[in-house]
């Protein structure tokens, strides 16, 4: 699994870069599939305080990508958001992968 982490406007510090990937163990706890996650952390210059952080991630999967963002005032609370997000999409992609076909009944003769 390939992780890249990076920042607009703010530099992403060792403690921010472990919280983030201990977040994102819990995906990849619930699906083992994963082959690349790139998350983007940002700070806008906008009036309105309480949307200022953001988080976005894009996660490509076996057959599939995801992507979710999620916006602030602090960027650990974006992340935690985030997190949830992305893992109700990849919860719903692995029980969509799964087989739920079931076998057909054997005739009797």
């Amino acid at each position: 699994m390939n992780l890249t982490i990076s920042g607009h406007h703010l530099e992403v510090t060792p403690a921010l870069r472990s919280y983030v990937t201990t977040k994102l163990d819990r995906i990849t706890r619930h699906f083992d599939q994963v082959v690349d996650i790139k998350v983007l952390l940002t700070v806008e210059k906008q009036k309105e305080k309480e949307r200022r952080q953001r988080a976005e991630c894009r996660i490509h999967v076996k057959g599939n990508d995801m992507f979710a963002e999620s916006s602030h005032e602090d960027l650990y609370a974006a992340l935690d958001e985030l997190v949830d997000k992305l893992d109700r999409q990849v919860g719903r992609h692995k029980t969509r992968l799964q087989d739920h076909h079931h076998p057909a009944p054997k005739r009797l003769m």
